[in-house]
């Protein structure tokens, strides 16, 4: 009588079953969102919606608050993609600055632009390098300005430039009299066509170099 075959040893792992055609293949990571290439006539659509919102914005638009304004499940990030590769090169483009989006008049054509469009009045000086230590020190009190710059100054400069937008308090600091504490706002770096505060220029640079025209 033969002897029974020696069992065959069991492998690492179990034989793998035949998978449902549906299965055969990796699962694709999920998406949050519907992809806007899907559909060219929605993503068209949310083009028309990101650039009349941006035209008719008072500042730059960021792309949370665009986001509100397209249809659902349309990238915010991908329309404004798409809005600056469609502007380049023309008369008006698409540009960072302050955060968000906003429509700018191509450099070049500003010798042309300022024979018949009324140039605004500039920063004084004193304004200027105001500014400028508190972009580069902030937050930072009056008493540090004044030291930094080697000169008093008037309380009239800090009104002016809290009028427009460009500085705001930022608290007390915690010394004897408590005085207010002054940083600068995304209307400064609008201003000065800024996308956040680590492009600014050498602090000579911003001083020494004519200020740019205040917009209206």
């Amino acid at each position: 009588m033969s002897e029974p075959p020696e069992p065959a040893e069991p492998s690492a792992e179990p034989p793998a079953e035949a998978l449902p055609e549906s299965l055969a293949e990796p699962l694709a990571e999920p998406t949050a969102e519907p992809v806007a290439e899907a559909d060219p006539a929605l993503f068209a659509h949310a083009l028309r919606i990101a650039e009349a919102l941006i035209f008719a914005s008072d500042r730059p638009v960021a792309p949370a608050r665009l986001a509100q304004a397209l249809p659902p499940g349309i990238d915010p990030r991908a329309v404004i993609t798409s809005l600056m590769a469609t502007t380049a090169g023309r008369p008006v483009g698409l540009v960072e600055v302050a955060g968000g989006v906003a429509f700018r008049t191509a450099p070049e054509l500003a010798p042309a632009i300022t024979k018949v469009v009324e140039v605004p009045r500039r920063l004084p000086r004193v304004a200027m390098e105001t500014l400028a230590i508190i972009a580069y020190h902030q937050p930072a009190t009056r008493a540090e300005i004044e030291e930094i710059r080697g000169a008093s100054l008037s309380q009239s400069t800090l009104e002016a430039l809290l009028e427009m937008g460009f500085i705001a308090p930022r608290g007390r600091k915690e010394v004897p009299g408590r005085p207010s504490l002054w940083g600068t706002t995304p209307r400064f770096l609008e201003q000065f066509g800024l996308k956040t505060l680590t492009d600014l220029p050498r602090r000579e640079e911003l001083v020494s170099e004519p200020a740019p025209p205040l917009s209206a």
